[in-house]
């Protein structure tokens, strides 16, 4: 287990009382050590300089947290487009992930169509998330052994074709559903090694100091994306039908593979594979349970993606029995929220490394807002609650995913990944069918509350927990100019840790 030290470091704490060092205590000292464990235990993001790149005067000595960074100032809400190979990724992923979301309104449209059945259309949902729920870990293993660049070119291959195949069978007329099954199948399973690769990546394209805004500006890119896919593949089909929706899909590839293929290699930071060995996936998970600033934030984070986003089960719900309502406004409802999402991200990129307390605090916000909506009076407060739920959430989100790849060690940084999408959305699958029969049986209302309570308590129960492995204590301070609530340590500690935590 992590000393206390580590995870205190990963809480920024603040205390007026610190001890000073006596003068010239510094001529003697070593140089000041990196923050250990999660970043955030300095300013707000790392600089771009790695352990191995600083002068060897400088260098943090033994000990240092994992990416062996020190901390500077976010550098703006697009401060990683300013890096070429990150741009061509980020331009690709735009029409990728555009693509992504018309084929996923487009399939389920075909299923409908297909056979008239919504239970038809869960099984689809089911085939295409069971894989990651079964096999996610494994996933990360593959992501440690293989090149990740050359990786995530043979899964945007191998997803464009699946794209293509089913255009050609829909175009046909030769799609059925148990086509669609399939098809959805092998997309699963694809996605397992392609989710935690890319996730990854990212820390090979951007330096440290950027990681975070990089993980901010893809969420913001898939967010978007969210807003626009739907709508084109919703005019897409009316005009031609689903198959040209996939066709358009499987185009989208040819932006994600050019843009990889176009960066430069000699501007990557690649982390070298790990060679095939017994007890790759055993290593990974006791590295995470090892962690206290990895493991509870994943434990939240199975809570939040297990019961916290179960939106598409309670909207329609909302929409139907509660406020009596059309498609268009039930649409809308996902636009809201979808809107919420998109303001959560670009806030999110001009911070930097994102601390415990704010990953722990918009999940407690989260789960509030939800138990609040609960109680909205009528479809336009419900609506305005949505687009902050949305912000909430997203920023949670994009909080635990560049917190656990700034925390962990390079060479496992696939494997944690690939637990992380587990706990996310390998929860799903499991938490709506029980959120659907608290839904069906007690009301749409009733449902969300459940899902805003768990996520709140969740939220809380792991605070107290890192708190207290961090012996930290809450300290309230009236005086005008001070910070009213902050966290400080228990017990003295010494100077160098103090300027590490503060």
């Amino acid at each position: 287990m992590t000393p206390p030290a580590a995870v205190s470091a990963a809480i920024r704490t603040d205390d007026s009382t610190t001890e000073t060092a006596a003068p010239g205590a510094a001529a003697v000292e070593s140089p000041e050590p990196a923050p250990v464990g999660l970043p955030g235990t300095g300013d707000d993001d790392p600089d771009e300089r790695t352990a191995a790149e600083l002068p060897a005067a400088s260098a943090p000595p033994r000990g240092d947290g994992p990416t062996g960074a020190r901390f500077t100032r976010p550098g703006g809400m697009f401060s990683s487009l300013r890096i070429r190979n990150y741009r061509y990724y980020f331009a690709g992923q735009v029409v990728s992930n555009t693509g992504t979301w018309m084929q996923r309104i487009a399939q389920d449209w075909l299923v409908l169509s297909l056979t008239g059945s919504p239970l038809a259309v869960g099984i689809t949902t089911a085939m295409q998330f069971l894989p990651m729920l079964l096999l996610g870990l494994w996933g990360g293993v593959l992501a440690d052994r293989l090149p990740k660049r050359r990786l995530l070119i043979a899964t945007q291959g191998v997803m464009g074709l699946l794209a293509a195949g089913l255009a050609v069978l829909t175009v046909t007329g030769a799609a059925t559903a148990g086509f669609v099954y399939v098809f959805a199948l092998l997309l699963g399973l694809v996605t397992v090694v392609d989710n935690p690769t890319r996730q990854a990546f990212v820390s090979e394209m951007v330096p440290a100091k950027d990681l975070a805004n990089a993980v901010s500006l893809n969420a913001a890119n898939f967010q978007t994306a969210r807003l626009v896919g739907p709508a084109v593949a919703g005019l897409l089909i009316a005009a031609v039908g689903s198959g040209w929706a996939f066709a358009v899909n499987a185009l989208s590839f040819v932006a994600v593979i050019g843009g990889l293929l176009a960066m430069r290699a000699s501007e990557l930071r690649p982390i070298e594979p790990r060679p095939r060995e017994k007890g790759q996936l055993r290593e990974g998970l006791r590295y995470v349970k090892e962690r206290p600033e990895l493991l509870w934030p994943m434990v939240l984070a199975g809570f939040i993606g297990t019961f916290g986003f179960n939106f598409p089960t309670l909207l329609a719900g909302f929409a139907h029995d509660t406020f009596h309502v059309g498609a268009g406004q039930y649409g809308l409802l996902n636009t809201a929220m979808a809107v919420g999402s998109l303001a959560g991200a670009l806030i999110a990129a001009r911070r930097g490394a994102p601390r415990l307390r704010r990953l722990v605090g918009a999940a407690l916000a989260f789960g509030a807002l939800q138990v609040l909506a609960a109680f909205a009076p009528g479809y336009w407060s419900f609506a305005a609650l949505l687009t902050v739920i949305g912000m909430f959430g997203l920023t949670f989100n994009t909080s635990v995913n560049s917190a656990v790849q700034l925390a962990t060690d390079p060479a496992l940084r696939g494997r944690v990944s690939g637990l992380l999408v587990l706990v996310m959305t390998g929860g799903t699958p499991l938490g709506a069918p029980v959120v659907g029969w608290v839904t069906a049986a007690y009301g749409p209302r009733v449902g969300l509350l459940a899902c805003g309570l768990v996520s709140a308590a969740a939220a809380v129960t792991v605070g107290l927990v890192l708190a207290r492995v961090a012996d930290l204590k809450v300290r309230l301070d009236l005086h005008r100019g001070s910070r009213v609530v902050a966290l400080v340590p228990r017990t003295p500690v010494r100077v160098r840790e103090l300027a590490t935590a503060c």
